[in-house]
């Protein structure tokens, strides 16, 4: 039985996804959750994922996909013995991208969603603020649709609600949903796997960082002009 008001959310317990899943509860009556195991080092973050889906009364999934991490053994997310790289470099991907990660969750969320009879995806890429990954630009999302749907015989609609918002815009979102403290305080975005505001200097947490002083100068700007 097809649900047509029903979303399943690709959560990871970051900052990206877990504002996504307060987005996917505000568009959709029926929301449920899926996380994946695959093979990261900070496995903290599926525990964490699972912790904010019950909390926001949404059924959880969570999937071990972790032979990816043996196909391809470059990437310092998945790999003890690489060093992450701190800064992108030059004209290449960075070690913390995982090839054929969002191909792989997207598609595995998609055959459990159809199962479950849901229609509609919801994923926080983003090709506005990231890391240089290809697969977070919009281009692979509308093919990977097209040929999910051609693969399936169904009509999947991958929602990417951050697709064109900078970090201090998904900070935004995140507080007109009212969930700027959850994703501020228990949501796990470090590259080393550490909570919240994390080690302060990968590049997720530097991204976040530098999104989020953004944010809260320009709230306070705000703030000002309107008292004034």
């Amino acid at each position: 039985m097809k649900h047509q008001n029903a979303a399943l959310v690709c959560l990871s317990g970051g900052q990206d996804s877990t504002t996504c899943l307060f987005w996917a509860k505000k568009h959709f009556e029926c929301v449920e959750a899926v996380c994946f195991i695959y093979g990261q080092k900070h496995s903290l973050e599926t525990k964490i994922a699972e912790k904010i889906a019950t909390d926001a009364n949404v059924p959880f999934k969570l999937m071990d996909i972790s032979l990816i991490s043996q196909l391809d053994r470059n990437c310092s997310l998945t790999n003890s013995a690489i060093e992450m790289d701190k800064e992108k470099p030059g004209d290449t991907y960075p070690n913390t991208f995982v090839p054929g990660r969002n191909m792989v969750f997207l598609t595995f969320a998609a055959i459990w969603a159809r199962s479950r009879g849901i229609f509609n995806l919801v994923t926080g890429v983003s090709e506005a603020d990231y890391s240089g990954y290809p697969d977070c630009r919009d281009t692979f999302i509308r093919s990977l649709n097209v040929t999910l749907n051609l693969a399936m015989d169904e009509q999947f609609v991958i929602h990417t609600p951050l697709m064109n918002r900078d970090k201090s815009e998904v900070w935004q979102l995140a507080d007109e949903l009212g969930v700027f403290d959850l994703v501020r305080n228990e949501t796990l975005t470090c590259n080393n796997g550490i909570p919240a505001d994390g080690c302060g200097h990968c590049p997720a947490c530097k991204l976040r960082r530098e999104g989020l002083e953004k944010y809260l100068e320009r709230k306070i700007r705000k703030n000002n002009e309107h008292q004034n």
